[in-house]
């Protein structure tokens, strides 16, 4: 990294309404932060929007570093282009290439869900574990596997991206599903996400409330309480997939959602029966780093020996 100091990691978490950064140092302490809004709608505004931010960012830390950047969606292996992001004006576009023309060197791509697993996976709540699911239940849906310290990309940068695959053992209620962002029928996303819960109870009931007004009124209200099971029964039916692929040792929640503490107490006996195991072991955790996860993790993107290069 010619232009970059070797003591400095920079971590840019760019979403659909945010973009926050951070700065490590080679102690691993955090030395600049920033927060803002993101654009909406307009893919120039975005690219100059992310390389103002690592400006800032330096600017406060005396310094340039690597950078790594969690976003929405991947840059595909075959293009060079943004694939599958929900948003949606960066779908086709280089951008990757525009940030890195931008800021004169490289910088590492991965989803945020990616980022945010990574994160827990490193020093947060799954640290320790050699195997971890990490899953963002926000606007989106979105997950990121880690094994041995490593994200799990794949060779199509899916790796994951358990949001746009369908519900399992669904009902017929439940199918086919309603229509997500991507063009399908029945994505996780459109069911498990803050916007599904919503979405369901607004249909079961004609009213409409947040995810966080749900789950406080429902002790006082079966229309509430009735909405936060099928959101239950939803998520456990998910897992146990994941689980039946991939096993997991920790499974850390991220996303508004995460902060319903109902989930981690109901969710691992709801997966149970459908987990194909004797005595199935469930480890579900609250992120130790909240909302600041996925940007710590894009600045791991880099380890300290990357840096240091």
């Amino acid at each position: 990294m010619d232009s970059s100091s070797p003591h400095l990691r920079i971590g840019i978490d760019l979403g659909g309404t945010k973009i926050a950064g951070i700065v490590f140092d080679n102690a691993d302490v955090v030395v600049a932060e920033t927060r803002g809004p993101a654009p909406r709608d307009d893919y120039g505004a975005t690219v100059a929007a992310v390389v103002d931010a690592i400006g800032e960012l330096e600017t406060q830390a005396g310094g340039t570093g690597t950078v790594g950047i969690g976003m929405p969606g991947s840059i595909s292996p075959v293009t060079g282009r943004v694939q599958n992001s929900n948003s949606v004006w960066l779908n086709d576009t280089p951008f990757a290439e525009d940030v890195q023309a931008a800021l004169g060197r490289p910088a590492r791509f991965s989803n945020d869900a990616n980022c945010f697993a990574l994160s827990e996976a490193t020093d947060g709540a799954a640290a320790g574990a050699d195997s971890v699911f990490g899953v963002i239940m926000g606007t989106g849906c979105g997950g990121g596997v880690v094994v041995g310290g490593r994200i799990v990309e794949g060779p199509n940068r899916c790796g994951g991206e358990w949001g746009h695959t369908p519900l399992p053992w669904s009902t017929a209620e439940e199918h086919p599903g309603p229509r997500c962002w991507c063009g399908r029928l029945g994505c996780l996303e459109t069911w498990l996400s803050g916007s599904g819960l919503e979405r369901d109870f607004a249909q079961a009931t004609d009213h409409i409330l947040s995810g966080p007004e749900i789950a406080a009124r429902a002790a006082a209200d079966p229309a509430c309480e009735a909405a936060l099971e099928r959101h239950v029964s939803r998520l456990a039916r998910a897992l146990a997939m994941i689980t039946n692929i991939i096993d997991p040792e920790v499974i850390v929640f991220g996303g508004g959602l995460s902060q319903l503490p109902h989930l981690y107490a109901r969710v691992p006996p709801a997966m149970a029966p459908y987990v194909f195991a004797d005595t199935p072991k469930i480890d579900i955790r609250p992120p130790a780093h909240g909302d600041a996860s996925g940007v710590r993790g894009a600045a791991r993107l880099w380890t300290g020996e990357d840096a240091s290069r």
